[in-house]
């Protein structure tokens, strides 16, 4: 089993902040994944956790595999080989326990546009069992947390793409997860847009003590600080704090540190989706 584990004390460096955390109560652990699509590999041993209270970036082009993974750690796709679990419960063995700790953000926008803000809340708080009071008390709750009190009559349709996307994180807050995944939340958002929702996704982290693990390609959506895991042809070449990545492979940014570890990779042979 992976352990996220703290460097001893007498090591200099950025993750001297971290502590220990065992298997059992990381927020996520990906233990030996593999997943294949006939014979195309998507998958390859992938090996990692996500700690509580932590912001994990996982770094891939478009076919890395990312995908793939949140659909299987979703429970859209049975896991093949390896095992996963959300702190501590196998989904394979306990998916319920695991997947109510669990919110999701896919890339492909997932709201009813013709239902108006508040509904869409109310609907998928029904779907988890929410009773309508509560319910209501909670989407109050989340929109003013992400400035969308004042539209919350408003026809989803009638919403910008960054309104939409706050909207979808609200909706995946609602019933009170504490792990986060998102896939690509920015992507066809201007500058602006993007710059809102990683802000308000990071202060998730600091207020709520959320884990969130952050599907995206953009580099400039990663900070120093980050946990980052880098997934290329279905294979994690690196992880850990993002300056050690960086220190590891001598590079100056995120963007150089990921040019050198996939120009150095094994090509598996196989296309993968």
């Amino acid at each position: 089993m992976t352990t996220i584990e703290a460097p001893s004390t007498s090591e200099a460096g950025p993750d001297t902040r971290s502590r220990r955390y065992a298997a059992d109560i990381a927020a996520l652990l990906i233990d030996h994944v593999s997943h294949c699509y006939g014979p195309r590999r998507a998958l390859i041993d992938v090996d990692f956790a996500v700690a509580p209270a932590s912001f994990t970036a996982l770094l891939g082009l478009n076919g890395a595999g990312k995908s793939t993974l949140f659909s299987l750690i979703t429970r859209l796709f049975g896991v093949q080989a390896g095992h996963i679990s959300i702190f501590g419960h196998d989904i394979g063995v306990a998916p319920s326990e695991a997947l109510k700790l669990l919110g999701v953000v896919f890339q492909p926008r997932t709201l009813d546009l013709d239902l108006s803000v508040r509904q869409n809340l109310l609907y998928h708080a029904a779907l988890h069992g929410i009773a309508r009071r509560k319910a209501s008390e909670r989407s109050h709750e989340v929109l003013t947390r992400i400035g969308l009190a004042d539209r919350a009559g408003s026809k989803v349709r009638d919403l910008s793409g960054g309104q939409m996307r706050r909207l979808e994180i609200a909706r995946a807050l609602l019933h009170r997860p504490r792990l986060l995944l998102l896939d690509e939340a920015t992507v066809g958002l201007d500058v602006k847009a993007r710059a809102d929702i990683l802000g308000h996704v990071r202060q998730l982290v600091t207020d709520q003590g959320i884990g969130v693990l952050w599907a995206t390609h953009l580099f400039d959506e990663i900070m120093p600080s980050d946990d980052l895991v880098v997934l290329h042809q279905g294979k994690v070449l690196a992880q850990g704090q993002v300056a050690r990545v960086m220190a590891d492979t001598g590079a100056a940014d995120v963007n150089s540190a990921f040019a050198r570890l996939t120009a150095t990779a094994a090509d598996p042979g196989i296309p993968t989706p």
